[in-house]
């Protein structure tokens, strides 16, 4: 859990100055669970530069509660939680001073969303709150107001967290929780997963991530690991301290992001999913006769493959609509090892190429329209779906041909404008495992929109 701070003060000498607002949100890394907003009286007079600044002057302060009114409030909503802000080391540094005039020692584990902005967006001309969240298209109101500022720093914080693919961020609210001793039962761990889109981390009491895993019920799959028989769910059951997740609404975004963090981070219970999941892949073939064909062969990285499938019956599957969708013959495709053509057999609506009564050119033409569907060379798309909530659209970028990553967003701007767009993209590898992943589900499944450019 997470408590996202902004704190404005009177001015002054370091250390001589006095809390006029506060603002606290409580996140547990997917929404805000409680919060915290208050005007401080701070028994001193405010700079007049600070007036300006926040609109915030002394006579709004008069008979708002003194620190110790709310201090204990501030305790509680901020008890087992990583303190997070921008430029914590000022709010917190203002904190302690406060709570050490009151004779109680506030020691908190934070975070700065200015070093992670540094390390997880680089190049950002400023890492001001300001510029940042404009550079990021994050929409922010009641700049230099406690509430505001704190609000717009819960926004970036959850950006930062889907940036990280590395899970240091998860890995030290984990560390910290072992810290406290938090110890708990695997019914626990359940209750208090979503029964939603997205990714669940399974950790042991060393923070180390053992597990990942995607689902479009997380609450569920999680259960099934818990209550599963075989090999690989006992040592999870045995192993397993906590369970973290991310939301993601899009099952697609969840897919990609499954498989490139498990390729990052290597967890040891998936090793068959740290290699490539797709062992067998479409190929392009031309004939002896001229007529292109369509092999289903065990993959191979030194040839060019049109798309690639995790079994060969996945393969003879899709392999099997291909043909129906384009009239294409079963027979030069090796569906159907017949002697007589597939025309003749009445198997589908094929011309009769493998009979020699559809010339190579024609039926080449159909095999080139299936062939142009599926690649992603030279084109520039945006697929918009579902987000982790109403108000919200994931979008995943494809720039001449080669897969960039993905975003969260709110508003149009985001992504109809290439340099916020461009900023607020979490980067991902472009693979040979990413272009299947989306090509596959893309022909299985709707999404809200694709934007070509």
């Amino acid at each position: 859990m997470y408590a996202i701070i902004d704190i404005e003060t009177t001015g002054g000498q370091f250390n001589e100055e006095g809390i006029t607002e506060i603002a606290i949100y409580k996140f547990d890394g997917s929404e805000i669970v409680d919060q915290f907003i208050s005007l401080v009286n701070p028994e001193k007079p405010i700079q007049p530069f600070v007036v300006n600044l926040t609109g915030i002057n002394n006579a709004m302060l008069r008979s708002a509660p003194k620190f110790y009114e709310v201090a204990k409030r501030i305790i509680e909503i901020t008890e087992g939680c990583i303190l997070v802000a921008h430029n914590t080391s000022f709010d917190y540094r203002i904190l302690r001073t406060e709570f050490n005039r009151l004779g109680y020692d506030f020691i908190k584990p934070t975070l700065c969303t200015v070093e992670l902005s540094k390390k997880l967006i680089p190049d950002q001309p400023s890492y001001s709150l300001g510029k940042l969240v404009r550079a990021l298209g994050i929409p922010m109101s009641d700049r230099h107001r406690a509430s505001g500022d704190a609000l717009a720093t819960v926004k970036l914080f959850q950006m930062l967290l889907a940036k990280d693919t590395e899970k240091e961020i998860l890995i030290s609210l984990i560390k910290a929780e072992i810290k406290s001793g938090l110890s708990p039962k695997l019914l626990d761990i359940v209750e208090r997963l979503p029964s939603k889109t997205g990714i669940y981390y399974i950790h042991n009491e060393k923070g180390d991530l053992i597990y990942i895993g995607k689902s479009k019920n997380i609450k569920k799959r999680v259960n099934q690991h818990f209550t599963g028989k075989n090999s690989k769910s006992k040592k999870i059951q045995v192993e397993v301290f906590t369970v973290t997740y991310e939301e993601t609404g899009s099952e697609l975004v969840a897919l990609l992001k499954e498989s490139e963090e498990i390729k990052i981070n290597k967890p040891i219970h998936n090793r068959a999913q740290r290699k490539s999941i797709f062992q067998w892949a479409l190929y392009e073939v031309l004939d002896e006769n001229g007529y292109l064909n369509l092999k289903l062969l065990k993959a191979d990285g030194r040839k060019k493959e049109i798309t690639s499938y995790t079994t060969i019956q996945e393969g003879k599957n899709a392999l099997f609509r291909i043909t129906e969708k384009y009239n294409l013959c079963q027979k030069l495709n090796g569906l159907y090892e017949t002697q007589n053509g597939c025309f003749q057999h009445k198997i589908n609506e094929c011309n009769g190429a493998c009979l020699g009564k559809e010339t190579p050119e024609i039926y080449n033409q159909r095999v080139e329209e299936f062939l142009t569907e599926m690649s992603f060379e030279n084109n520039n798309m945006i697929i918009v779906d579902r987000g982790r909530k109403v108000s919200e659209r994931s979008a995943i970028l494809i720039e001449n041909g080669i897969y960039k990553g993905y975003c969260f967003y709110d508003l149009n701007y985001q992504i109809t404008n290439v340099e916020v767009l461009k900023n607020i993209l979490i980067p991902m590898q472009n693979n040979r495992d990413t272009r299947t992943i989306i090509q596959s589900y893309l022909r299985k499944n709707r999404v809200m929109k694709i934007i070509k450019f």
